[in-house]
């Protein structure tokens, strides 16, 4: 079982878990379509938006397979939230998980969405005793590739139209990191 001593901080920012207060940020980059474009949904209106945004808030313990803990990403020195993470437990007979990001486009670039997830593997690794973590995203997204790369996470698998994803065929590519590796990291 995981339950984090919130907020969890790093260097630049505060992850903790959703509040109702988050709606107005959350909607600010859940609505746009170049955020959602390789997300399973669509740009979303203010009542989708509260309607994940409850959900989110509930998802503040890690007690089984495939529980899902979500954060909010705030910026340390402004408070503004930026991002929206997640820890999702995959397997506890397997000891597996998946990390996961979304951040708001005026925020990429910065390194914001690499800090959040070491800090996601973090908690995976060392506070939930994960063997191995993975990654998943569109092969046409670049970014999140990158940011997956940059956490040292291993390119493992690059699954050929594998999904037939809003209308057409694409292609995801899975990263993965053993506590092993990330203990050498360290």
């Amino acid at each position: 079982m995981l339950k984090p001593d919130f907020p969890l901080r790093t260097e630049r920012l505060i992850l903790r878990p959703f509040t109702d207060g988050d709606l107005e940020a959350l909607h600010a980059f859940h609505r746009l379509p170049e955020v959602t474009r390789y997300l399973y949904w669509e740009p979303r209106d203010r009542a989708q938006t509260r309607a994940a945004l409850k959900e989110k808030a509930t998802r503040t313990t890690l007690t089984d397979d495939n529980h899902i803990l979500s954060l909010a990403v705030e910026r340390r020195d402004t408070g503004e939230l930026i991002g929206d993470c997640m820890l999702h437990h995959l397997s506890r007979e397997h000891a597996q998980g998946e990390i996961g990001f979304v951040f708001h486009p005026a925020h990429h670039g910065h390194g914001y969405a690499t800090e959040a997830g070491r800090e996601l593997l973090r908690l995976g690794f060392d506070e939930l005793g994960l063997h191995r973590i993975i990654g998943r995203c569109d092969a046409r997204n670049t970014a999140s590739a990158a940011v997956l790369a940059r956490l040292g996470m291993r390119r493992e698998a690059h699954l050929r139209e594998n999904e037939f994803f809003k209308g057409q065929w694409s292609d995801e590519l899975i990263y993965a990191m053993l506590h092993r590796e990330w203990t050498a990291t360290r």
